[in-house]
């Protein structure tokens, strides 16, 4: 089983930032709810605590407290755009290190996270906006979910 020990600790940085940063290109894919998004990410992490065991990586990651990094961005998109990389890099590290159930573990967290932040504040009468839905897509796409 792979655990933090295989990574360098700048490695790790960029594999505990995955799911936050899944979560935050989602909370600023649409405007409101911040507070309840955020809220949400926080939820997606207690309740993998609560399946602990399943894979020694997953369980360090979630141990971690999340930490949301708030560089400056000119754009909503420039942070999707950077998100989005730092999402490649953190998947390509945990694929080169793991095991493949271990990265399967991965993407699904962080598709878990993406997936709680949109739905946590309705939008125009709708759970998840089309901004959010997008948003989900570009994530899946690159941490190469081919479902879900």
């Amino acid at each position: 089983m792979t655990t933090r020990d295989a990574f360098t600790p700048d490695e790790w940085t960029t594999v505990l930032a995955g799911p936050t940063t899944a979560g935050m290109i989602v909370v600023t894919a649409a405007s409101g709810g911040m507070f309840r998004e955020t809220f949400a990410m926080s939820k997606a992490y207690a309740e993998a605590r609560v399946g602990h065991g399943q894979s020694e990586l997953l369980d360090e990651i979630v141990a971690a407290k999340p930490k949301v990094e708030r560089p400056a961005h000119s754009s909503p998109e420039a942070l999707r755009d950077e998100g989005l990389q730092r999402l490649r890099a953190a998947v390509a590290l945990v694929q080169d290190k793991s095991t493949p159930e271990e990265l399967d573990g991965y993407r699904g967290f962080i598709l878990t996270v993406a997936d709680k932040v949109a739905n946590a504040h309705r939008e125009d009468d709708q759970v998840v906006s089309p901004g959010e839905a997008d948003a989900i897509a570009q994530i899946k796409k690159a941490v190469g979910a081919t479902s879900a």
